[in-house]
């Protein structure tokens, strides 16, 4: 009785720190030490799991640890800035095979007794399986593995279908109590498959809102397998993990204007619609030296981080970029568009991990009536979040999702490797209005450019 209300006083106050830790990463200048303080206490629990009385297998749980440890340590070290939404992906990913797993070895071993306890292991056993094949999907994806975008036919009807299948078996497993072995796998194959089809179809600026969702599904199933094991730390952490992700999933979604089932069930693929509007005028093409005059002798430039900028690697130069014209009086500051890059805050990181202050980084909904009074816009990289057809086509893909007003300022300046679309596959407008100019090339050497013609620019 002792070591378990050592064991449940550990819990609490892991919990705790959990809350503690979530509570800081609200902010980006304590995130970096809330996820330090969560990774604390998570090792705390795992310590403390092994004083469990009754447990066996601790030398195969220690061998499993080291393992998985080992590998995702090297894989964290090696991994570069723009792998980083994929690693996410894909980690998120093993969380919820991990619940699925544990439920599949529950139901084998008979261990799940109680129309409760059932409910709760199947409820866990099927959101793992669809957030484990719905991740590698989404990893896959932003690997380029496979099409951004997959639809398979009859889309809507299929997905229904296999819902409604696996829930039948999944109500099936509570009612029997002691399910055959070939309902558990037919239970889990269909909700495997119904991960992947209900992750194929979606592309764009989706992306980050699926990852974030996934995200909360695992959580949600870390946590009813905690109930079914009575393992308080995990049902805290799930609960934890799920409601954040959640709260994500919901703010990144209105933010984008669009419903948790349209991103699900109508996703953005970028296919051409055939009433879609004409974009006329033209791309025009400026060099390094113009867009550095333009800036230099500017009052107010707001700098929009896309993707490209995390492929270029180019966060530290566009930093110093920016510090050169501030000494020369300019006033500079950086808008970040909810999901801009592959993942959630892709461009929160890397603008901080540049060293950018964060009382420069502005969301959307704070800077976007600012752009009509700046007099440059420069553009890193990024498409579908400044693409003006989202506000004027109705038969856009994007149609609806706010966009930064990056149009109305005076300048617009577009760093961009070449003439494509973004990745919802849309044609953007901006490009081609006539206060907007394309400085092509890789963003690391184009902003290593502009600096140097900015220092020449000096005194």
């Amino acid at each position: 009785m002792t070591g378990h209300w050592f064991i449940h006083a550990a819990y609490l106050a892991v919990a705790v720190v959990f809350i503690f830790g979530l509570k800081a990463m609200a902010s980006p200048a304590t995130a970096r030490k809330g996820i330090v303080w969560a990774g604390y206490a998570m090792v705390a629990a795992v310590i403390v799991t092994f004083f469990w009385p009754g447990m066996e297998n601790r030398w195969l749980i220690v061998l499993g640890i080291l393992l998985g440890g080992v590998v995702a340590w090297r894989s964290g070290k090696k991994v570069a800035m723009t792998e980083m939404p994929q690693m996410v992906a894909i980690y998120n990913g093993m969380g919820g095979g991990a619940a699925a797993a544990i439920a599949a070895v529950e139901f084998a071993r008979g261990e799940v007794h109680g129309p409760a306890m059932l409910v709760m292991a199947v409820l866990g056993a099927l959101i793992g399986a669809v957030a484990f094949s719905g991740s590698c999907v989404a990893w896959a994806k932003l690997a380029g593995k496979m099409k951004r975008a997959y639809r398979f036919p009859n889309q809507r009807t299929l997905s229904t279908m296999l819902a409604i299948i696996v829930g039948w078996l999944g109500i099936g497993i509570v009612v029997d109590g002691h399910p055959w072995a070939i309902a558990i796998i037919l239970f889990f194959a269909v909700a495997l498959l119904l991960g992947v089809v209900l992750t194929a179809p979606i592309g764009g600026a989706d992306m980050p809102v699926v990852i974030s969702l996934l995200n909360a599904f695992t959580g949600l199933a870390v946590g009813f397998e905690g109930y079914v094991l009575q393992i308080p730390a995990l049902i805290v952490a799930g609960i934890v993990v799920g409601a954040s992700g959640t709260l994500l999933t919901h703010l990144m979604a209105k933010a984008m204007n669009r419903p948790i089932r349209n991103v699900l069930f109508t996703p953005l693929t970028g296919e051409a619609q055939e009433d879609a509007q004409a974009i006329e005028g033209r791309m025009q093409e400026t060099t390094a030296l113009d867009a550095a005059a333009t800036m230099r002798y500017a009052a107010k430039v707001i700098v929009v981080p896309g993707y490209g900028m995390a492929v270029a690697g180019a966060q530290h130069k566009v930093w110093e970029m920016s510090q050169l014209l501030e000494e020369a009086g300019v006033s500079v500051s950086f808008a970040i568009h909810p999901v801009a890059g592959r993942m959630p805050g892709h461009m929160n990181v890397l603008l901080a991990e540049a060293g950018v202050p964060y009382d420069k980084i502005f969301d959307l909904d704070e800077i976007n009536n600012d752009f009509a009074q700046a007099d440059v816009a420069l553009v890193i990289g990024a498409n579908d979040v400044v693409n003006p057809v989202a506000r004027t086509d109705k038969s856009s893909p994007i149609y609806g999702m706010p966009i930064l007003n990056v149009d109305h300022a005076r300048n617009v300046i577009v760093v961009k490797r070449g003439q494509g679309t973004g990745y919802s596959g849309v044609e953007n407008a901006l490009f081609y209005m006539e206060n907007c100019h394309m400085l092509y090339g890789s963003a690391q050497e184009a902003i290593a450019e502009v600096i140097q013609h900015v220092k020449s620019m000096e005194g």
